[in-house]
């Protein structure tokens, strides 16, 4: 599978995303984050790109009802993967366009993304 769910706690949900992204591995990951979000009440993300590849062409990518639905239950998301990545994934994630903040940081700031999600403010340090 190219999504797994890492530790996740103190309703920070981890995930690692691996080779080609499909939209079925993305609808799987939505349904870990809404049970997140049922056992939680409001939610983080860390998403941690491994051997990332990208995305696999199709249909379905364009369906936006998660984001209406759950981004008022979704506080932050970090992105944490090669910088060859950032523009492509902020794009993916939305960055700038949902009221989620989206941040994206390199392997080496893997730290620092844990450390922002867990501040209360919402801009990097």
């Amino acid at each position: 599978m190219g999504v797994e769910q890492l530790n996740s706690s103190n309703a920070t949900l981890h995930f690692k995303v691996t080779g080609t992204l499909t939209i079925g591995e993305v609808s799987w990951l939505q349904s870990k984050a809404v049970a997140g979000i049922k056992r939680w009440g409001k939610v983080r993300a860390l998403v941690t790109l491994e051997d990332f590849q990208g995305w696999k062409k199709g249909p379905g990518w364009d369906d936006m009802s998660f984001s209406n639905e759950h981004d008022p239950n979704i506080e932050k998301m970090a992105i944490v993967g090669p910088e060859e990545w950032r523009d492509w994934a902020c794009a993916f994630a939305g960055k700038g366009f949902r009221s989620v903040a989206v941040e994206y940081f390199v392997p080496s700031q893997l730290q620092r993304a844990k450390d922002w999600l867990s501040n209360d403010a919402s801009k990097p340090r």
